[in-house]
């Protein structure tokens, strides 16, 4: 099948998170490709990371490897056992203006993960000035107040510059299908290690990744 690039979509949001609350949903719940595209839009800053799991995303998504992470920044791990604690956690996390991004875990559709309990967290970063990210994983994008709401599905890495075997920098198929602040639409996320920053890039029509370093389109951000 001939492949052809999507047009350039406009509006581009920017790589690097507000202070607000955004929600990610990984197309495959286990999928630990959210979190990187998580990591790589927070801010430039030696700040602390305050992350939080229940338990059914431990269990089922596994820990994060900090070491494996290579962020540049601490981070502040919490486990708990039920999503009423993580959005308890978020919300006390948020009003410590120390820290870099609060990001937490849930997942499914818990009782406790209600439009008023997204309300409280996106007025709570908004008033903190401090990034929050609610990673939902085997949940449905019901109703929130969530400013920015992302699908990611991780894909095949970009080709490393000086070893064909080895994988280069990770890259996401991502949309974003509601914003308060950025036009929706979908791309081909690719974090520059190099440069610490992410480029987006049309997606192709037919659904593949492009070849080579999929650069082709490309516009960067952050």
């Amino acid at each position: 099948m001939k492949r052809k690039l999507a047009g350039r979509n406009e509006g581009v949001p920017s790589a690097r998170s507000a202070a607000m609350l955004s929600e990610v949903f990984p197309t495959t719940a286990v999928d630990a490709g959210a979190l990187g595209f998580v990591l790589s839009r927070l801010p430039r800053t030696s700040s602390a990371i305050l992350w939080i799991q229940d338990r059914l995303s431990q269990k089922e998504a596994g820990r994060p490897y900090l070491p494996g992470l290579g962020a540049q920044r601490p981070i502040l791990r919490v486990d708990v056992t039920r999503p009423v604690d993580v959005l308890w956690a978020m919300e006390d996390g948020l009003r410590c203006k120390g820290l870099c991004a609060v990001i937490g875990e849930i997942w499914g559709d818990p009782p406790a993960l209600s439009f008023t309990a997204t309300k409280r967290l996106a007025l709570r970063a908004e008033a903190g000035q401090v990034p929050c990210w609610l990673i939902r994983r085997a949940s449905s994008p019901d109703l929130s107040a969530a400013r920015d709401r992302w699908r990611v599905a991780s894909v095949p890495s970009a080709p490393h510059p000086d070893d064909a075997k080895a994988p280069g920098d990770p890259r996401w198929r991502v949309e974003l299908f509601r914003s308060r602040q950025s036009r929706p639409g979908e791309w081909l996320a690719r974090y520059d290690s190099a440069s610490d920053r992410v480029h987006f890039t049309a997606p192709l029509r037919d659904g593949a990744v492009a070849e080579g370093d999929g650069t082709l389109g490309q516009r960067a951000a952050g």
